[in-house]
């Protein structure tokens, strides 16, 4: 290897060592195209173009979509004109446009000027001057007139590479024949000299009234009055050995080269390297087939094989180690003209003026803990014990297993506390010797995180507790051990800042209360983090400024003192824990020269940051598309939208999906979108990176979707909204609602009529039901009525039956008693007028029927209808008849119905017999019984 390269070499690595702008590399298949870039535009929306083989490319920031060439053919340029984005193609030209859904259409102009084509010619550059636009081909050049719509060509007897536009002139080179110019539709020879002649020509750039020729392999020329010089730069060597494929001047008049095989060359104004990267540091692919600078200053390359971009302008710089040599940063430091970094593999360091890249020091391999500043002092803490570090070398403070951290102890120069596995320990100078002095007996736990506040020691311990120590004085032994387990956790992370102890974990940040011996939470500081945006409690003192480092989900925090008060102040870095690849709970700081400059430590080396270029910057943010995935084409496809009118869709047209972007185009500051939509989600949503939004089973009505966008700390200056409408379905209609309207008038009024006929007919059946349960009650109370009657006719027929009987019973007697002296009296021997008087009164009162009218009386009072049934029966009887009947009813024997008729028995007997004729009875029958039964 040539001494040159060598240098080169190095100096390259120096470059990477320092750290890198941010690079995006994007690979076939994140932009779903084929591998080759020839070409690179952007529109005033920020979208970038890219003429990709056989695709138009296009990149939002969010999304990549691709478009097949118009006739299936490779793209070989690309240039974006107000609203058109023109492109060459094999044998083709024209432009492509936007419709109203977001598409690009392709419009033909070779095809619609009928030009006559050369065979196998490809469009090359495409570049706009004035009222023309120009199309290169390797053979000819089109000027197309865009007033008048016609084409000036002009040929060429040889190959043409490329064209120029130099103060709205055009250049181009025609091989073996020179530069010419473009003048009055006409070419015109500017330069026949040789190198112009036989190396192609990459690019011509205006130079304080001269041009500044670029070369494929000789690098730089000038042209001045037609005169050629060479333009020996400090990177002549560099140029003059590699093949430049492409070129641009940047804004500030630095060069970016692409080449073949070597990657990308930047350099200064005066021609001096400033960076070259490759493969290697992290470029995606070694061979820049086109370049381009966007608006913000962001360098765009077309590669071989993908597309990168570099962030320029960017206040982050990257230092990648993907050769694995440093490893993961525990630790750096700044001291004297020396960067050194900490990591899993050793102690390493550079010269931070020097071209150097970094190097480990003898014997630090294996982890690093930190790097402790002790007055002028550097000590590395390692896993093997503690090191001095002074220069590119170290020495062995002590030997003790796994070092933390190393701590000055006010007021005591001379010592040094260390926190280590085991435990504490004490270092202490002699004879200007750093030395172990001995261990703080009576503690044995881990010390990672330890502090001397107020005459005591903390350490915090993550799994146990915050430990309080009393150390006597020589500090060989803690007296007394306290521990605190009411505030721990994971990552937790505890400092000494501003005389404040200070300790935080997940809930916050704490500070110690001397009075209260605990810890009180600190509101203000608290503020920095919510516990689901904690990842890390580690503090980190920057005592050169002041700061006060802390790290979470979603940034990395700083708090400062307060100008005019007291309050501290929280500024921020908008890097996530997933873009700043940091090591959890292990994270570090260090402070660069120059102002503001801070780097961090990484999984894989490092990023700076320049707080002063952390600046705002406006953006806005669009939507793309808008289609509907409820309803599908005969081909299957969504439905695009119009984004510039208001929707208004079907009911089942209820799906939405919406895409949009914000064209920033930052590697380590993604854009995050927030939106919400009028009247269901009244709410923003929560900051996300996906660029596009989905409803579902939207209900009718009028909607708003609105969105905002964020970069870093930085919202987006307007907030984009597309509106459309829900139509409702056919049953909820206007015509329908009065339709229902009619009908719901009717049914009240039909369900009135029902439920008037149904309370009426149940008012009815009430009525009825009350009017039955009256009759009923009546009839159950003349039937009580007539049952109290009856026993009382019972009653009364038992006490007239009583009085019948007695009545009967009494005659019968007083007959038997009249008898009875009359056969006295008729056994009397003596007659007399007073006897034979007596007698004849005896039998008359016995003849006279005063008696039987009163039993009549009595036996009708008692069985009423009973005589009326023997009338009815048998009329004939006669009133004897029906005496004898009714003494028969009273089931009298025939010797006692004697003496009521006055008759003897015999007698009675007669009549019986008698009666039975009359009354037509078989022999058979039993009078007394059929009487009983009338």
């Amino acid at each position: 290897m040539k001494f040159w390269q060598f240098g080169f070499l190095l100096f390259s690595f120096t470059l990477v060592a320092q750290g890198l702008p941010p690079i995006q590399n994007f690979s076939p298949s994140d932009y779903n195209g084929e591998s080759q870039n020839w070409a690179i535009s952007q529109s005033e929306d920020k979208t970038i173009f890219i003429a990709n083989n056989k695709k138009l490319l296009q990149f939002n920031g969010a999304t990549w979509t691709a478009y097949t060439s118009p006739n299936e053919t490779v793209i070989r340029s690309v240039k974006v004109i107000e609203d058109k984005i023109f492109t060459g193609c094999y044998r083709e030209f024209g432009y492509w446009q936007k419709n109203k859904f977001g598409q690009l259409e392709y419009t033909s102009l070779s095809q619609r000027l009928k030009l006559d084509l050369l065979p196998d010619e490809e469009f090359w550059t495409i570049m706009e001057i004035a009222d023309w636009i120009v199309f290169q081909s390797l053979n000819r050049i089109y000027i197309y007139d865009i007033n008048n719509d016609s084409v000036n060509i002009i040929n060429s007897e040889t190959k043409i590479p490329k064209i120029f536009e130099v103060n709205d002139r055009v250049y181009f080179q025609q091989m073996n024949r020179g530069i010419f110019k473009i003048e009055n539709g006409k070419a015109i020879l500017v330069n026949e000299e040789l190198p112009l002649k036989n190396d192609e020509v990459i690019n011509i750039f205006p130079s304080e009234g001269e041009l500044l020729i670029l070369t494929k392999h000789n690098g730089f020329y000038r042209s001045r009055a037609d005169v050629l010089t060479k333009w020996f730069t400090a990177s002549e060597q560099l140029l003059s050995s590699t093949s430049i494929y492409s070129g641009i001047q940047l804004i500030d008049k630095t060069f970016a080269l692409g080449t073949i095989s070597d990657g990308l060359i930047h350099l200064s104004s005066d021609g001096s390297l400033i960076r070259h990267i490759d493969q290697v540091q992290g470029l995606g692919n070694n061979t820049v087939l086109s370049l381009l600078q966007d608006f913000q200053q962001n360098l765009w390359l077309g590669l071989d094989n993908g597309i990168s971009y570099l962030n320029l302008e960017s206040p982050f710089k990257v230092f990648f180690d993907n050769k694995g040599i440093t490893g993961s940063t525990y630790a750096s430091m700044v001291s004297g003209d020396y960067l050194y970094l900490g990591t899993n593999q050793g102690l390493f360091y550079k010269r931070i003026n020097q071209n150097e890249g970094f190097q480990l020091i003898a014997g630090t391999q294996g982890q690093v803990w930190s790097l402790n500043m002790i007055g002028q002092s550097l000590f590395c803490g390692h896993h093997t014990g503690t090191f001095l570090v002074q220069g590119d070398k170290v020495t062995r403070v002590a030997s003790i297993p796994g070092t933390w951290k190393i701590s000055e102890i006010a007021g005591k120069p001379d010592l040094a506390l260390q926190g280590n596995y085991d435990g504490l320990y004490v270092l202490e100078k002699r004879n200007g010797l750093w030395r172990l002095k001995n261990k703080v007996e009576g503690f044995n736990h881990s010390s990672r995180y330890f502090e001397l506040f107020k005459n005591q020691v903390f350490v915090n311990h993550e799994y146990k507790g915050i430990f309080r120590l009393q150390v006597d004085g020589s500090l060989t032994r803690a007296t007394d051990v306290l521990v605190d387990t009411a505030i721990r956790g994971s990552n937790s992370g505890m400092v000494k800042y501003k005389g404040d102890l200070l300790y935080a974990y997940k809930q916050g940040i704490f500070k110690y209360d001397d009075q209260l011996q605990d810890f009180v939470k600190d509101e203000t500081l608290s503020k920095g983090y919510t516990p689901e945006d904690y990842v890390s409690g580690k503090l980190i003192l920057d005592r050169e400024n002041d700061y006060l480092w802390m790290f979470t989900k979603s940034k990395i925090l700083y708090f400062s003192s307060g100008k005019l008060t007291s309050t501290p102040i929280i500024g921020s870095i908008p890097l996530t824990e997933k873009v700043r690849n940091g090591i959890i709970g292990y994270e570090s700081v260090s402070k660069l020269p120059g102002f503001d400059n801070y780097l961090f430590g990484t999984n894989s080396g490092y990023i700076s940051v320049a707080l002063n270029k952390l600046v705002e910057r406006d953006f806005e943010v669009v939507i793309n598309t808008a289609e509907l995935t409820s309803n599908k084409t005969a081909q299957g496809k969504s439905i695009r939208l119009d984004i510039l009118n208001e929707g208004k869709f079907r009911p089942d047209q209820n799906n939405i999906e919406i895409s949009f972007n914000t064209a920033e185009y930052n590697r380590l500051l993604k854009p995050n979108y927030q939106f919400r939509l009028s009247d269901i989600y009244p709410e923003w949503s929560n900051w996300s990176e996906a660029s596009h939004a989905s409803f579902k089973n939207l209900p009718y009505g009028k909607y708003t979707f609105e969105l905002r966008a964020r970069v870093g700390e930085s919202l987006s200056s307007n907030i984009a909204s597309y509106s459309f409408k829900i139509d409702k379905p056919w049953y909820l209609t206007n015509a329908m609602i009065a339709i229902y309207t009619i009908l719901g008038l009717f049914g009240i009024f039909m369900i009135h009529s029902a439920y008037k006929n149904y309370y009426h007919k149940s008012q009815q059946k009430l009525i009825e039901k009350n009017t039955r349960e009256l009759q009923l009650a009546k009839a159950r109370n003349e039937k009580e009525i007539i049952k109290i009657k009856n026993e009382q006719l019972k009653k009364e027929f038992k006490t007239k039956s009583k009085e019948l009987a007695a009545s009967t019973m009494s005659i019968v007697k007083k007959n038997q008693l009249l008898a009875n002296i009359k056969a006295q009296l008729g056994a009397l021997d003596t007659q007399g007028s007073s006897v034979n008087r007596l007698a004849a009164m005896i039998d008359k009162n016995l003849n006279q029927n005063d008696d039987w009218e009163l039993f009549q009386e009595a036996f009708n009072n008692a069985d009423r209808k009973f005589l009326k049934k023997l009338n009815k029966a048998h009329p004939n009887l006669s009133p004897n008849d029906i005496r004898l009947c009714a003494y028969l009813r009273l089931n009298l024997a025939s010797k006692e119905i004697a003496p009521l008729f006055n008759i003897s028995a015999r007698s009675v007997e007669i009549k019986r017999y008698r009666l039975r004729k009359k009354m037509n009875l078989s022999p058979d029958e039993n009078l007394v019984n059929y009487i009983l039964g009338l």
